[in-house]
């Protein structure tokens, strides 16, 4: 087992059988392609056997959420631990941990989920994404959601959400969709390399002190 390093409870019961991490699907694999299907029994063993996969595989790719058609598995199940206090900010640091795994946030089984928006505003903010490695882009997102779906013991839940913990939320369950967040953005001009965003991060800054000056 795990040494216990802030997991929580939830995530320790989880963690009381063997895991295995993964393979994650890349973009191009038709598997990311396909509406996942919805369980019938969210509570059952193969499940849960799942769920535990995919929350150690998540951690070892130092993601924050994973869905399961990332590794290979075409069902409505997706897994995060997304803080409520992250910056929704979208020139943050590539090297700050933005969106990579915390084990101190609550840990959130999501199955079958179901998403309701609760603005018609949308914000812009960074995303990465454990299929498509190595690149970050611009995507709007509604800032303020309300989900629900099963947990792993069958329960239904009703949760609501802003910023980076509704930004995750919907993040994963477009990969359910077959969507990836390549598909959401509205200027491919700013899809990049997470090892370029610091010089684009530069020029908009550069730009925006332009535009001030201009203005005063």
């Amino acid at each position: 087992m795990r040494r216990n390093n802030g997991w929580t409870p939830r995530f320790l019961a989880l963690n009381s059988q063997s895991m295995a991490i993964l393979k994650i699907a890349r973009m191009g694999h038709p598997v990311l392609r396909k509406v996942a299907q919805p369980l019938s029994d969210p509570a059952a063993p193969g499940v849960i056997g799942l769920i535990r996969d995919m929350v150690e595989t998540m951690e070892d790719a130092n993601g924050a959420g994973l869905a399961a058609p990332q590794v290979h598995i075409s069902a409505r199940v997706v897994v995060f631990q997304a803080p409520e206090d992250r910056s929704e900010a979208p020139d943050v640091d590539p090297g700050d941990g933005e969106e990579a795994f915390d084990h101190t946030a609550e840990l959130t089984v999501l199955i079958n989920p179901e998403i309701e928006f609760l603005s018609e505003d949308r914000e812009l903010g960074m995303e990465g994404c454990l299929s498509v490695p190595g690149l970050r882009g611009l995507v709007p997102r509604c800032p303020h959601i309300r989900y629900s779906g099963y947990n792993e013991k069958g329960e239904h839940f009703v949760r609501e959400a802003r910023g980076f913990h509704a930004r995750v939320v919907q993040h994963e369950v477009d990969h359910l969709d077959g969507i990836l967040y390549l598909q959401r953005m509205e200027d491919m001009g700013a899809l990049m390399f997470e090892s370029e965003m610091k010089h684009y991060i530069q020029a908009e800054d550069a730009q925006d002190a332009v535009s001030e000056e201009r203005s005063e």
